[in-house]
């Protein structure tokens, strides 16, 4: 028996029917927010995420040749294709542009729970401003999603990558050499950067000073531990988010993020719920058009992990509203089988949702399909109420029937 590709998942439509609820609360709260959606290509040239992406991407990037002996790539991500959609397409519109998109993305990591070879990410960009507005504005938007999708318990930390960047070339990191020392700094793995550091020339003082300030946390009054301009953005950022009635997210500038082409404020929002794996969005501001043929526009955007977020739900034990088919039709014997067609057919054309008996099932095993699938009412077309131009109602949940006229069905399903 062939199996789906180990990292690969089928969702069946009770699943599907989750995912859509959740996916439409993002949607709608990107839209309220003023974004407008995109789409971009599942593949797209190799050069597009190897330009820019960092080491932990390239390394698990899946990239291929095509028959034309052109060398293409299944996203990693998304932030890189809506930028090169920016650069072919609407560079000339006024700017800024909010645009949000959703998708599948692919990456050849280990499965682990959560996390997948193919997975889906919902995110959204602000191209063309590089104020504190816009990077407010970005982060405040993701924690209404995030609240908007009903988690309880989840926790936002903010940063600014250029704090850290100033710092270890300072110390004598170079630019070849920096991606690879913050991938170990953003997962505080000390003991594996500080070889990398020491053989660049940081001394083990100095690497222990950059240590420290990857553990600066808490408050706005950390901030004051590390002056500059920097420091003062952050604190801008953070009073405009208070200033629309969100929550500020907390302070750590150990906050780094994996992609390279990070410039300015990271952020990151964590749901305990899921343990050490716990991110379920991250973003930060970043300049990317340059690399792809266009002007160096300044940008802010983030990205939901949208698998990680519906586990979060799962395990807070999330309900979401199941939808249920409003009616289901059985003729009751074979002379009656067009006319229960013609009645689907016209509670279709009426805004109810309706299915109707396709196997010939006698009326037991017909009862019982529809309570299986949930169906509110039966509609049962027998010879008896057609004289009287009329059929049989029976309500699944109370067991209760009567005789309604064809003219009234639609209404009298709707109403209940």
């Amino acid at each position: 028996m062939i199996q789906s590709p180990r990292g690969t998942r089928d969702f069946l439509p009770n699943d599907m029917e989750r995912r859509r609820f959740y996916e439409g609360i993002l949607r709608q709260t990107a839209q309220r927010s003023g974004f407008r959606e995109i789409q971009t290509p599942i593949f797209e040239e190799a050069e597009l995420f190897i330009l820019r992406s960092g080491p932990n991407i390239l390394n698990e990037l899946y990239a291929f040749k095509d028959k034309g002996d052109r060398d293409l790539a299944l996203r990693p991500e998304m932030t890189a294709p809506a930028i090169r959609s920016f650069v072919n397409n609407m560079s000339n519109d006024p700017k800024p542009i909010k645009i949000f998109y959703f998708g599948q993305c692919f990456r050849y990591e280990r499965p682990q729970s959560g996390r997948y070879r193919e997975f889906f990410q919902f995110g959204a960009e602000i191209i063309g401003t590089a104020t504190p507005q816009t990077d407010a504005e970005v982060i405040a938007t993701a924690l209404e999603m995030i609240k908007a999708l009903g988690l309880k318990e989840y926790k936002a930390r903010i940063g600014h990558i250029g704090i850290l960047r100033k710092e270890l070339m300072s110390a004598g990191i170079t630019a070849e050499k920096m991606p690879e020392v913050l991938q170990k700094l953003d997962k505080k793995l000390y003991e594996e950067a500080w070889p990398l550091m020491k053989a660049a020339g940081v001394s083990r003082s100095g690497a222990y000073a950059i240590f420290e300030l990857t553990g600066t946390v808490g408050g706005a009054n950390v901030l004051d531990k590390v002056p500059g301009e920097e420091s003062e953005y952050l604190r801008q950022i953070l009073s405009y988010i208070l200033a629309m009635g969100i929550d500020a997210p907390e302070i750590d500038l150990g906050v780094v993020r994996g992609l390279d082409y990070y410039t300015g404020m990271v952020f990151e929002i964590e749901a305990p719920v899921l343990g050490a794996e716990k991110q379920i969005c991250g973003g930060g501001s970043y300049t990317l058009s340059e690399l792809f043929g266009g002007e160096k526009v300044f940008s802010t955007g983030f990205a939901v992990g949208f698998d990680r977020v519906l586990l979060a739900l799962e395990k807070e034990g999330a309900k979401y509203p199941i939808s249920r088919m409003d009616a289901y039709v059985i003729a009751a014997s074979e002379d009656t089988t067009k006319k229960a067609f013609e009645i689907v057919g016209m509670l279709r054309r009426n805004g109810v949702s309706a299915d109707i008996d396709l196997a010939d099932r006698k009326m037991a095993k017909a009862m019982k399909y529809a309570s299986s699938v949930g169906s509110k009412f039966v509609v049962i077309v027998g010879n008896e109420d057609l004289a009287k131009d009329s059929v049989t109602v029976r309500d699944m949940s109370s067991g209760e029937q009567k005789s309604v006229k064809i003219t009234d069905l639609p209404a009298e399903i709707r109403g209940h």
